[in-house]
């Protein structure tokens, strides 16, 4: 529903309102809270990465119209996925009637209600966002991050000291100084792995603006062998203030052997030559599944010139499926989005991804429009990734294979 129709809904009359909040006024205890507390607190609390916090109607409260206005086109809760394309399990887009609740609530003063009707708040481990770890590992040393200037990718090998192998079925990172860090990756290196292990397959869990911690389904885990380290990729981005970083990671076990192994792929494209001042240039990429796979999640990854991004199954019998299509790409929210009903993949079956990119003026995130942009780690520089993750019944098998396609 566009911006546009919503406002036309909220004009044309309060039948539609009154379905969604009844005929009373709405109120923050009965009816607000619980939305916010659904849809908002895993970001809006204490320590998260959102500015502000929606806990209490004393937190909130100052922010009613802002928050009315953010629902209402969509801002948030972020989600940029085609709703004509694919269903997903985290998709986080508010219902209409949850959204017209608090334009009526917003437009009506924003009142508190009584407050024995407030839900019960959620229970969140403090400091995490998924359930308390029964393991975390940080970077090993208090990083310097210098004021200004630009900063190489840094890498940290860390050991587990894990004397058997372990099945996570969670795992988050956390940075130290949120502030400077603009993202990491945390890969498993195995046991007599060559020093540069930074290999997508091993990919455990990553943070980045937007993205969520590693949560599987019950029953899927990733392995991480005994003896081998968490391999730290960290990208700091100096803000104007020298601080020190010790990032973390943590990692909660699954009770028993799961039942699917999980495993990060990527179909990738290192060649591509963006133009200058070109508003629409197109970049594409492909992997092949050499056995068969389920496919669970997909995510996408460009940096301040991505424009839009799509993912389409060719199988092996030529049949072609859109399954993901994000017509906005942005920048500051990137999403992993987690198939309702995950794909069975043959032997042979093909993830192409198409990519455009804004290296135009009208571009107001564009760093230059008038350079010539390549594949590169700062964010002035350009990537085209098409993450995805799978999983294969938790037995010795084959491996994937992504082929790289000129753009």
């Amino acid at each position: 529903m566009t911006v546009r129709v919503l406002g036309a809904c909220l004009f044309l009359g309060s039948g539609f309102l009154v379905s969604a909040a009844g005929t009373s006024t709405p109120t923050f205890s009965r009816d607000v809270a619980p939305i916010l507390y659904s849809r908002c607190l895993e970001c809006h609390r204490q320590g998260e990465a959102a500015p502000m916090a929606f806990t209490s109607y004393a937190e909130v409260r100052p922010w009613a119209k802002a928050i009315k206005q953010a629902v209402l086109t969509r801002k948030m809760p972020p989600w940029l996925a085609d709703p004509h394309f694919g269903e997903f399990r985290n998709d986080r887009r508010m219902p209409d009637d949850e959204m017209q609740t608090i334009a009526k609530w917003a437009d009506s003063g924003a009142p508190e209600g009584d407050a024995k009707q407030m839900p019960p708040m959620p229970h969140f481990e403090t400091g995490w966002r998924i359930p308390k770890p029964d393991a975390v590992f940080d970077i090993g040393t208090d990083y310097d991050v210098p004021s200004e200037g630009v900063v190489a990718y840094k890498y940290f090998t860390v050991p587990t000291n894990f004397t058997e192998d372990k099945w996570v079925e969670a795992a988050e990172v956390r940075p130290g100084q949120r502030g400077a860090v603009h993202h990491i990756i945390a890969f498993i290196k195995e046991p007599g792995s060559p020093a540069g292990a930074a290999i997508p397959g091993n990919i455990l869990v990553g943070f980045a603006p937007g993205e969520n911690p590693l949560r599987l389904n019950p029953g899927t885990a990733v392995l991480v062998k005994a003896g081998s380290s968490i391999y730290f990729q960290v990208h700091y981005t100096p803000n104007g203030k020298a601080v020190k970083d010790r990032s973390y990671i943590g990692l909660r076990f699954a009770q028993e052997p799961p039942k699917f192994r999980a495993i990060r792929g990527l179909a990738i494209n290192l060649g591509f030559k963006i133009p200058p001042n070109d508003p629409n240039y197109e970049v594409r990429s492909s992997a092949t599944m050499d056995r068969e796979v389920t496919l669970d999640s997909l995510m996408p990854h460009m940096h301040l010139r991505g424009k839009d991004f799509q993912y389409t199954v060719v199988y092996p019998d030529g049949r072609q499926e859109v399954i993901l299509s994000v017509p906005k790409y942005d920048f500051n929210w990137q999403l992993m989005y987690q198939l309702k009903s995950p794909m069975l993949l043959p032997k042979g079956t093909r993830i192409n991804c198409v990519a455009h990119f804004d290296n135009s003026p009208n571009n107001r995130y564009n760093p230059d429009p008038a350079k010539e942009v390549k594949w590169g780690e700062q964010t002035w520089e350009e990537m085209m990734i098409g993450f995805f993750t799978y999983t294969v019944p938790n037995a010795p098998q084959g491996t994937l294979s992504a082929e790289k396609r000129a753009p």
